[in-house]
């Protein structure tokens, strides 16, 4: 059962953590699909969003924050949210990585494991 911080829903042990980036591939629901997305991570406690992106991501993370999730960060590329990460991370956070492949968030997961970053 997740430890409860003031107003902070925190992972056994540390903060929860989703690093979101965008779907490219939903055509004419996108908008929608990546509300819902952060509806979601509301849902599921997310402590702190990292919306990796433009317009789809900004979607994703206003209607996060509507919903309650308490932390968002909005950065424009893979590199920015790999060093936000770093300078913000504790031990015991969790880290979810997802975005469509285009996205190639992998990169920032490469990144904070300290393995070499592969594009495509």
């Amino acid at each position: 059962m997740p430890e409860t911080d003031g107003d902070t829903t925190k992972a056994a042990g540390g903060r929860r953590i989703a690093v979101l980036g965008e779907m490219l591939e939903l055509g004419d629901e996108a908008v929608e699909a990546h509300r819902e997305v952060g509806r979601m991570a509301a849902e599921n406690r997310v402590d702190l969003i990292v919306a990796v992106g433009d317009t789809l991501a900004k979607q994703l993370a206003l209607a996060a924050g509507a919903a309650g999730v308490p932390d968002i960060a909005m950065v424009g590329d893979n590199g920015t949210a790999a060093a936000y990460l770093a300078s913000i991370l504790q031990p015991g956070d969790v880290v979810l990585v997802k975005a469509s492949r285009a996205g190639q968030l992998w990169q920032i997961a490469q990144a904070l494991t300290g393995q070499p970053v592969t594009g495509l």
